[in-house]
């Protein structure tokens, strides 16, 4: 009978391999990064890690492999790689918001659904709202500034603390308003927010109390997109952070029962900027 203890001290040696280990921290910092500055090229992530350009698309060779990202081409503002050649822009993808998140939407979504169940949509409404002001009562007495675009800044820094890989950036030029948008890179509740919109919707809220003006949510990563963009109008101060619900510009359609979907509906004032 062959003993199995040199194979299983050869893999248990391979798993604790300081390399190995150093490897698979890079790629997860690379797939973090990809999620909280995406649409991001080669170049970009090899400054902000540090590494050869050549050692960051091997990373993202094997992430794209995985399915965990995928390319964008021609992105304006990006240049090119070469002549007549786009250069090649990284986004999350779902596999990607799924590693992100860790194992524990299976669960949120099971307890909704028997919440939907006992109580009705109502009663996830309610959830979601309550959620929200618990996240509206923490970060309130954090936002000092009163500027709607400094105010952002700091909301920013507030999600991406808690793993939202957030972002302020420029909105579109060819606006009638000036607007920023706050980027998400990532949605720890994603796949639970893919069935129950209302968790979009309460997060919306939040951010028009928490940041003094009415806010439009253009796209969520729950509906499909690379990142959720909520659009921002600049033309407002925010004093304190007491913006009734009802400043919220609608995202999404009603279904037939009046539930909110997550397809956005943007506005000809709340176009994506391309980043």
């Amino acid at each position: 009978m062959t003993s199995t203890a040199p194979r299983v001290a050869a893999v248990s040696a391979v798993a604790a391999d300081p390399a190995t280990e150093a490897e698979s921290t890079t790629r997860r910092r690379v797939l973090e990064l990809v999620a909280s500055t995406g649409p991001v090229t080669a170049g970009d992530l090899a400054a902000r890690l540090g590494l050869t350009s050549a050692g960051v698309r091997r990373h993202l060779g094997l992430l794209e492999e995985d399915g965990k990202i995928a390319v964008r081409h021609g992105l304006p503002g990006r240049g090119q790689a070469r002549r007549g050649r786009p250069a090649r822009a990284y986004v999350v993808t779902s596999g990607g918001q799924s590693e992100l998140q860790g194992g524990y939407g299976e669960l949120a979504a099971q307890v909704l659904h028997h919440l939907r169940a006992a109580g009705g949509s109502a009663a996830v409404a309610a959830f979601a709202d309550e959620r929200y002001a618990a996240l509206v009562e923490r970060y309130a007495p954090r936002l000092t500034a009163t500027d709607v675009s400094e105010r952002a800044e700091q909301l920013a820094a507030l999600l991406s603390a808690d793993g939202y890989a957030a972002s302020v950036r420029p909105g579109p030029a060819a606006t009638l308003v000036p607007a920023a948008q706050l980027c998400q890179g990532h949605c720890p509740v994603q796949h639970v927010a893919e069935e129950f919109g209302e968790l979009c919707e309460a997060e919306a809220r939040a951010f028009a109390r928490l940041l003094g003006t009415h806010v439009q949510r253009l796209a969520t990563i729950a509906g499909g997109a690379h990142a959720c963009v909520t659009n921002l109008p600049l033309t407002a101060s925010a004093a304190a952070p007491t913006v009734p619900a009802s400043t919220v510009v609608p995202s999404a359609a009603a279904d037939a029962d009046g539930a909110p979907t997550t397809t956005p509906t943007p506005q000809p004032a709340g176009r994506i900027a391309r980043h």
